[in-house]
């Protein structure tokens, strides 16, 4: 058997390339859009994909399934949940007719190659949730040597069952799903020890609030040192302990779940953007438009075409850009020629796809030389922010999450973290300045461009609370 996880460092995503050798098949098990990368690697090892499958509808990145089941790979996907939770794409093939594909149920099995692929539903992050325990038919095994486990267990965690409320907005849903996903850990705890555990994310992922950044483990081992599995000697102790301190999901994970059930747009391979010029860029209808400048931010602050967003290609460039654009909004990239294609990925991972073109990061001061106007965005130490406190009085805004918010923050402070601003920017008052801190400085420096794009006069406190508390200015808690 050929195994592969191929893992995204940004969304802290792991899609899994199964293969049988002695047949030349393969599968994929919850893909991203770029599908080309599992095919490159299929192709390196003789291998042709010919499956994909899903254990979820995912909320924190688009699917590649359809892309895959475009190419004529068959999709295995689950049929349980409720009507809502349904995928609505399987018989729009472009071009007309259905999709080959096969809606899996508890106990459904299916071969790619000489191996066996066995749903089991485990419902709670999401209610259509399966898993899949992997049994080696070719190599002469007749029990699984693994299953990969989706969001359900994680290296440290549980994947969190309040989405369906917090994310997609429908009211009541946490304790609910939270309750459904403690019976299912009570499942997980009869499975056998020596199973492997592959699952769809890592450290960082927004999906959970406590995961390990080691990619794999095992059913036993989760068993005895999972906190999230531990807590689960009771129903109520399990439900308190997995929806405490969950983080704020990001903005765009509502728009991912829709689109991933109703079906993401065909792309029919990575988009290739062509090269803007100074006079197109000089000439962009900003109405119609966001720049996203992926400069470092002292280059951005320095001076930006106006109405960009700074989104320097960091680790959280998905999450952030997600978050801060609509899903609608065409795009204009600012980069480095060797990181375009990065850029271009990244966004369609979260769904941005509607392309201008790139321009080049460093013929920024061409653009200013030619007629271009390139505005700042101030920023302050925490002396100078103390001075405005005490006599502009600004509104302070806080893009921290609000477990840290609520652990020390300056005083009259709001807290709106910055992946939720888009949604709440009636709550930022238009008349004040506004000052914006976070905890290091970064995450108010992308939430002070998205203010700054539409009309709000911002100053970013260099440092955040980090430096706020190292010269022991007032906290409040």
């Amino acid at each position: 058997m050929f195994f592969r996880m191929v893992y995204d460092d940004k969304l802290a995503q792991a899609a899994y390339l199964i293969g049988c050798q002695r047949t030349g098949q393969a599968i994929v098990i919850d893909p991203e859009r770029d599908v080309d990368r599992y095919e490159a690697i299929a192709a390196a090892n003789k291998l042709k994909i010919v499956a994909v499958a899903e254990t979820h509808i995912h909320a924190d990145f688009l699917s590649g399934a359809r892309e895959l089941a475009e190419k004529g790979a068959k999709a295995y996907l689950s049929d349980e949940g409720d009507a809502d939770w349904k995928y609505q794409w399987l018989d729009q093939k472009s071009g007309g007719g259905s999709y080959d594909y096969q809606l899996l149920k508890d106990g459904s099995e299916f071969l790619v190659g000489n191996i066996v692929f066995k749903a089991l539903h485990t419902p709670g992050h999401t209610p259509e949730h399966v898993c899949f325990m992997i049994t080696d038919r070719g190599g002469g095994a007749d029990k699984p040597i693994g299953v990969v486990t989706g969001d359900f267990v994680f290296v440290g965690d549980v994947g969190r069952p309040d989405l369906l409320e917090s994310a997609a907005g429908i009211a009541g849903k946490a304790e609910s799903s939270a309750r459904r996903l403690y019976q299912t850990v009570k499942q997980f705890l009869a499975w056998p020890d020596y199973l492997q555990v592959w699952p769809a994310h890592g450290a960082g992922s927004a999906c959970g609030k406590a995961l390990g950044a080691v990619p794999q483990s095992t059913v036993g081992y989760e068993k005895m040192f999972n906190a999230s599995v531990r807590a689960a000697e009771s129903e109520r102790s399990f439900v308190d302990c997995i929806l405490e301190g969950q983080p704020e999901p990001p903005l765009y994970f509502a728009r991912m779940k829709r689109d991933n059930k109703f079906g993401p747009r065909v792309l029919g391979g990575v988009p290739k953007l062509r090269q803007m010029s100074v006079s197109e860029l000089l000439t962009l209808d900003l109405q119609k438009c966001t720049i996203v400048d992926t400069r470092p931010w002292p280059e951005f602050r320095t001076g930006h075409v106006s109405g960009s967003l700074s989104l320097p290609l960091s680790g959280s460039f998905n999450t952030d850009a997600g978050s801060m654009i609509p899903a609608d909004e065409a795009i204009c990239l600012i980069a480095e020629p060797s990181r375009a294609d990065e850029a271009v990925r990244d966004l369609i991972r979260v769904g941005i796809d509607k392309f201008v073109g790139w321009f080049d990061a460093a013929a920024v001061g061409q653009f200013a030389s030619q007629g271009g106007t390139l505005v700042p965005t101030d920023e302050v130490g925490v002396s100078s922010a103390r001075v405005m406190l005490d006599t502009t009085r600004p509104f302070v805004l806080d893009a921290r999450r609000k477990v840290e918010f609520a652990a020390g923050h300056i005083p009259g402070a709001t807290n709106i973290a910055h992946t939720r601003l888009l949604a709440r920017l009636a709550e930022v008052p238009r008349d004040r300045h506004i000052l914006v801190n976070c905890q290091g400085g970064t995450r108010s420096a992308r939430a002070c461009s998205l203010l700054q794009k539409h009309g709000y006069q911002v100053t970013n406190l260099a440092g955040g609370m980090m430096a706020w508390e190292q010269a022991k200015a007032p906290t409040e808690r």
